[in-house]
């Protein structure tokens, strides 16, 4: 700016005017001088606000650009040609400013500069517009009239009329019919006041049936509302606020056309809250409340609370047995005793299958729906009882009873009290019946809450381990009479692993009851897998740690970078909770992310398509995986134990409650779980682990002679290629010794043995040392096998009703429920692949736990999205699938399908 402008800019309109001598023509030229100058100055002061560079500022003041009026007018082509010499970023500033400069100037226009003429033209224009806009609202008000009209002519009936006639109103009636029309409409609209709920059944009802109401649609003028869609009505219902599914139809057989039918069936018992909505507003009583009966006992469902497979109780002493009454779903039933239904108890003595009958009293508590049945067993012994309701067997009826006098029982407490577990009782091993004439081999009975261990003593010094099995479950008691040689009762101890070994003692029943009363307190008093999960969950709470660690976990390298995060973790540190962060990655991990990291690690540690750690004994992808013994040498051992720490940190964290439930992504073998428990593997783990092995080789010789197959005790080893690799002896001089009829089931336990156990000891070890590192070998050993990989795995079973009953349903519009309806077809048609990414894409986990979509927490939540023909969402942390509106069920399949296959992994927080 130069120094002429700077001084007009100094002067003002007055000042001009106290200038003496000077025309006034140079005066009015001089003002005008004087404006353009401070709006100059204005606009540059502007432009410095708005961080225009002060070059590019100074080259439009010098192209005469100096007010908003001219800055509005510039073109892309000059804004280029002005900022050749500038930054990319000077260039958008600058086109910035000029739209910026066309808004200031269209808002600074001037009305008053308008003419008479023009604004007589707006003025007319303006009553043409809203002339028109009030013609045409009058034509649709009077059409629709019209049609409601004609609905309502068409069903007045005649008398004796076998149809609906078509009629004109009476005289009286059509008076002034426009006006009515135009003005008092309303009278047609439908109105959820004066609208009728029928329900077709009588209070009470007991589940298990299919119920049906019917909705009548009425006017506001109480005529009927003819309607052709179920979308004037939505009904929503619910169950201890766990929406229940129903289903809308037209009640065709209605006369009047304005019936609106809905269905659902009630499984569960309980008050249902039914809330039916017209035109967005309750019907007169909603929210309806309607109860719903526990149907009749069902023995089938119903079962012993704290369940054991074998009691003890005093002779002469009431024992309490409490039964949980339930009806065929599995709600708390009501006990109503009569002729024809009443629970029972069968008991048989073992020993010589003689059937006795004890002192039974049942005491029924309406509160709890529980029933007690206390008997009282007046004879020592062993007992087989059986209790049924009816002639049906409870779920669970079948239990021993061992009757032990009451010094017995006074011995068997101080056993449990001992401080120092020195437990032991001599015995008398028996050769096959214990009647050949041999002497039979004297050994000590050693009873610990851990194990069962059977020795003998050389020298009376040194003593040698003959049999050992866990105080578990898995391991039985059997009584089997009397031995008069050695003035002893005799019992048989047996597993499904190991062979039946027969002692006589004379205090086997104080054996058998301290063996027993040790596992009850081993696995919390009960037997069930619930009760026994609850009680594992309860014992490894007691090591959690309230603390959290971070893992920066990097994709690319998932296995190699979990392994080196947690290298230098003791028990404490595996304690904690984890807080998962991928490389690169912006997600919060408030749970999905954490997920996501165990479904990916155990896919790479246990998918032989991943690594080798594992393998399959089948070529089929579903086969369940191994520990593989002839790994690579990259794949270390320290891997192993690493897969053992996971597994374990599962476990762990599934233990804290269900929001923190981790599965383990593996079919694992049953024979690797057993080795897991302690338990001794044999030929029968053959049928599940290597099916096709069991139905070529094992199974044909068990049932058949194959004295001439010139087997021995010994397997050959073959390359990929075919060629034998070497010979392997089974037991010592294997190679030698021929494979016959009566020792042809020893060979097999031996096969067993090599194959799914000597193969890979290292690796189970290795397993082992890091799954104990976080979950005792005490806990571990009161599940068997097929309940280890429920703990471990939970379920792998998918069914859509299960997730129809346990979804959590949010949204109440109609194309949600149109989408939603859509979602239940699309869903019914996925193969167990595509269900488990759906889990994945939604959950962060493919599995579900033991009860199905009924223990998931959060629950399965499906919610409406505002979006139109997008893909779906989910939000991992809280279980919630979102899904947006679509123009066809077509659309959704598709679009569910490219979500679960090309988003399932790395959602995190969404």
């Amino acid at each position: 700016m130069g120094i002429l402008e700077k001084e007009l800019i100094s002067l003002s309109i007055k000042d001009v005017e106290t200038i003496k001598e000077v025309p006034d023509i140079v005066k009015q030229d001089l003002k005008a001088s004087i404006t353009d100058a401070k709006d100059t100055e204005r606009f540059v002061i502007w432009l410095t606000a708005q961080r225009l560079p002060l070059n590019l500022i100074q080259r439009l003041t010098q192209e005469g650009i100096n007010d908003f009026s001219k800055l509005s007018q510039l073109r892309n082509a000059e804004i280029a040609e002005l900022c050749t010499s500038c930054s990319i970023e000077d260039f958008q500033q600058l086109k910035h400013l000029v739209k910026s400069a066309q808004s200031l100037t269209a808002d600074s226009g001037d009305t008053s500069d308008w003419s008479g003429w023009s604004w007589f033209l707006f003025v007319i224009k303006l009553v043409l517009t809203l002339g028109l806009g009030i013609a045409v609202l009058c034509v649709v008000i009077i059409m629709d009239c019209i049609r409601n009209i004609a609905l309502d002519l068409r069903h007045i009936r005649i008398p004796g009329a076998s149809g609906t006639v078509t009629s004109v109103p009476a005289s009286g009636d059509g008076k002034n019919w426009l006006w009515k029309l135009l003005f008092n409409n309303s009278a047609l609209s439908l109105a959820s006041q004066f609208c009728v709920v029928k329900w077709h059944w009588e209070e009470p009802q007991v589940v298990g049936n299919t119920m049906s109401f019917t909705v009548k649609l009425y006017r506001k003028n109480g005529k009927p509302y003819v309607t052709t869609s179920t979308n004037s009505v939505n009904v929503v219902i619910q169950l201890k606020n766990e929406q229940v599914a129903c289903t809308k139809q037209i009640d065709a057989e209605d006369a009047d056309q304005n019936a609106i039918k809905t269905s659902f069936t009630v499984h569960k018992s309980g008050s249902y809250k039914i809330s039916i909505m017209v035109s967005g507003r309750h019907v007169k009583g909603s929210p309806f409340t309607k109860t719903f009966e526990p149907g009749p006992i069902d023995a089938g469902k119903s079962g012993f609370t704290n369940y054991c497979s074998t009691i003890v109780c005093s002779a002469g002493t009431p024992y309490p047995l409490t039964i949980e009454t339930q009806d065929s779903f599995g709600n708390p039933a009501v006990y109503k005793a009569d002729q024809n239904s009443y629970f029972k108890i069968k008991v048989i003595e073992t020993e010589n299958s003689t059937r006795y009958f004890p002192a039974t009293q049942m005491i029924y508590n309406p509160d709890k729906k529980h029933l007690t049945m206390h008997i009282k067993m007046e004879q020592e012994g062993h007992y087989q009882a059986t209790v049924s309701y009816g002639d049906a067997k409870l779920k669970n009826g079948e239990f021993s009873i061992l009757v032990i006098n009451d010094d017995d029982m006074t011995h068997v407490n101080k056993n449990l009290s001992k401080k120092q577990r020195n437990i032991w009782y001599e015995a008398r091993l028996l050769s096959g019946n214990g009647d050949n004439g041999e002497k039979a081999k004297k050994v000590y009975v050693y009873i610990s809450p851990k194990q069962l261990t059977l020795k003998e003593y050389y020298l009376k010094v040194i003593g040698k381990k003959l049999f050992t099995w866990r105080v578990c479950p898995g391991t039985k008691f059997y009584f089997n009479g009397y031995n008069s040689r050695y003035d002893a009762p005799v019992m048989t101890i047996y597993d499904c692993s190991q062979p039946h070994v027969t002692l006589a003692a004379k205090d086997r029943n104080i054996i058998a009851a301290t063996f027993t009363s040790f596992m009850q307190r081993n696995i919390g008093g009960s037997e069930t897998f619930q009760d026994k999960q609850t009680y594992f969950c309860q014992e490894v709470r007691k090591f959690q740690k309230s603390s959290t660690t971070i893992l920066k976990i990097d994709r690319s390298q998932l296995l190699y970078s979990s392994y080196r995060a947690t290298k230098s973790f003791d028990s404490s540190d595996w304690f904690k909770s984890f807080q998962i962060c991928f490389t690169g990655e912006q997600g919060l991990d408030w749970g999905g992310l954490r997920r996501e990291w165990f479904e990916l690690l155990c896919t790479e540690l246990f998918d032989p398509a991943n690594s080798d750690f594992f393998h399959r004994f089948t070529s089929d992808t579903q086969g369940l995986v191994h520990p593989n013994g002839k790994r690579d040498a990259m794949s270390k051992l320290r891997y192993f134990e690493f897969a053992g720490k996971i597994v374990g940190k599962c476990l762990f964290d599934s233990a804290k409650g269900s929001g923190y439930r981790q599965l383990v992504k593996a079919k694992f073998s049953r024979s690797f779980l057993a080795q897991l428990i302690g338990l001794q593997v044999n030929y029968k783990y053959f049928e599940m682990d290597d099916p096709e092995l069991y139905k070529t080789k094992v199974k044909y010789i068990i049932e058949n002679d194959i004295e001439e197959m010139d087997l021995t005790f010994s397997e050959e080893e073959y390359s990929p290629e075919g060629h034998l690799v070497k010979v392997v002896d089974l037991v010592p001089n294997g190679s030698k010794m021929p494979v016959t009829n009566d020792n042809k089931l020893h060979y097999l336990n031996c096969l067993a043995q090599y194959r799914l156990v000597s193969s890979c000891r290292e690796e189970v070890e290795a397993f082992l040392k890091g799954l104990n590192l976080l979950i005792p070998d005490n806990l571990l050993s009161i599940f068997d096998e097929n309940e280890l990989e429920l703990l471990m795995c939970g379920t792998g079973k998918y069914s859509v009703s299960d997730f129809k009953a346990h979804a959590v349903i949010d949204g109440t519009s109609y194309s949600f429920f149109k989408v939603l309806d859509w979602f239940w077809t699309v869903v019914d048609s996925f193969t167990e692949e595509q269900m488990a990414r759906l889990l994945q894409f939604t959950t962060g986990c493919s599995q579900l736990p033991a009860g199905g979509f009924a223990d998931l927490n959060p629950k399965f939540q499906i919610s409406f999205s505002p979006t139109y023909n997008t893909l779906p969402t989910a939000h991992t942390c809280f279980n919630q699938l979102c899904l947006p509106d679509y123009d066809s069920v077509e659309s959704l399949h598709r679009s569910i399908l490219i979500a679960i296959n090309e988003g399932f992994q790395g959602f995190g927080l969404v």
